[in-house]
């Protein structure tokens, strides 16, 4: 969190005070003792927030609310009050001001008022800066996160998916946003300009479908749940990419299809349930999301996203998430994936953190274990049993790493295929 300070007060014996107490408490104060002196610091940028006496002489601490508010009306400014100045500073909250306090106030409450507006100052300005990401960077790199190699790979696969324009799969558990890597394949390919049309496969009609193909023309139609959609309509389907493709050969251009599924499209392709000519369409460009239990290690990066996002979705200040939580979050399975998170983390911004305190009953070397176990499971399920292979992959000696699989009773033949 950011911890800077900018403290406006003309007496020096104040400031000294308040510039020790902010330094015991890991704050970094900046101290100035007029207007003249603090508006320099005062930048749409400033990654810290105000603290200024009410009463200075020449320019008062409501012209520095004033000022502040012209150049960031969401910097927070919190105003000092001497006795008898109370109203002057509830004036003050109606014109923008995020507190006030009564000098001399008590350290841990001045310590928490500027620890909220700090946090809320984090928030807009890493917001300002995953804005700009999205206004000139990549779609892939600012839509998904993740700092695991499974999260690098599926980044790479969309760019790559993205930069064909051809009819593409994406599948994945339940929960785990295939919606979303589908919106991100369209903003990453040519077609960014053109439309985004979502439908969902079950009760569609032929008619709905042609429907949403003309309005999804030079962008993407998203249809999700695909094995859901009538037989006919796969047929038909199928047919539409045929006649598409040869268009798209003679230079013209219609929608680019991108279909969704949770599903095990080739398994009812065997079982004649699912038409054969639009899998094998569809298969040839595909992106699979994996779960959270394969990529345990994103967990900690998604839970601070949502709960950042939460708390702007309801207007409150983010709440730490501490490192005993972490290791909680890591330690459960997520069978619901992102959105079981994406929940937990709303929950958790409204006061009502029960999954994250579902294990709290643990003692931390249980929940420190679980999160060890989960990782080791996640690496033999992405080398496909091969012992040797998760063991690098962690960077763990060999002989320690059959210790710790011994210790969980994990077997690596569980995990071939």
């Amino acid at each position: 969190m950011i911890g800077r300070v900018l403290i406006v007060d003309d007496d020096r014996a104040v400031r000294e005070a308040l510039v020790q107490t902010l330094g015991l408490e890991a704050l970094t104060p900046v101290s100035t003792g007029s207007f003249v002196e603090a508006k320099d610091h005062i930048t749409r940028g400033f990654d810290g927030v105000i603290l200024s006496d009410i009463r200075m002489p020449g320019r008062d601490g409501f012209h520095l609310l004033e000022y502040a508010q012209s150049v960031d009306a969401q910097l927070p400014v919190i105003l000092l009050t001497g006795e008898g100045d109370i109203p002057m500073a509830v004036k003050a909250m109606g014109r923008g001001a995020f507190d006030f306090l009564e000098k001399p106030s008590a350290p841990d409450v001045l310590v928490g008022v500027l620890r909220r507006a700090l946090q809320m100052r984090a928030l807009v300005l890493e917001n300002r800066v995953l804005k700009a990401q999205m206004e000139a960077g990549d779609a892939a790199a600012r839509m998904i996160f993740g700092t695991s190699k499974q999260a690098d790979a599926l980044r790479a696969r969309v760019r790559l998916v993205a930069g064909t324009q051809i009819a593409a799969l994406i599948t994945g558990p339940r929960g785990a946003g295939i919606p979303k890597v589908a919106e991100v394949i369209h903003l990453s390919s040519g077609l960014q300009a053109g439309p985004f049309v979502r439908k969902q496969g079950a009760g569609l009609t032929l008619a709905g479908l042609l429907e949403a193909r003309q309005a999804a023309i030079h962008g993407s139609l998203f249809l999700d749940e695909i094995e859901a959609l009538a037989p006919e309509l796969q047929y038909e389907l199928a047919e539409l990419l045929d006649a598409e493709q040869g268009a798209k050969d003679g230079g013209r251009h219609g929608a680019r299809l991108i279909a969704g599924s949770t599903a095990d499209l080739a398994g009812a392709v065997e079982a004649g349930a699912f038409n054969a000519e639009l899998f094998y369409r569809l298969e040839g460009m595909r992106v699979h999301i994996p779960t959270l239990g394969e990529r345990p290690e994103d967990i900690p990066v998604l839970f601070r996203h949502y709960v950042a996002q939460a708390a702007e979705q309801a207007g409150l200040v983010p709440p730490e998430v501490q490192a005993q939580q972490v290791a909680t979050l890591m330690a459960q399975p997520w069978p619901g994936n992102a959105r079981a998170l994406m929940s937990a983390a709303m929950r958790f911004v409204l006061g009502m953190p029960e999954d994250t305190e579902a294990a709290a009953e643990l003692g931390h070397a249980e929940q420190m274990a679980r999160v060890e176990r989960s990782l080791l499971v996640a690496a033999l399920g992405r080398e496909k049993g091969r012992a040797s292979a998760a063991a690098a992959a962690l960077k763990l000696p060999r002989k320690t790493f059959y210790d710790k699989l011994a210790r969980y009773g994990i077997k690596p033949d569980d995990f071939r295929r």
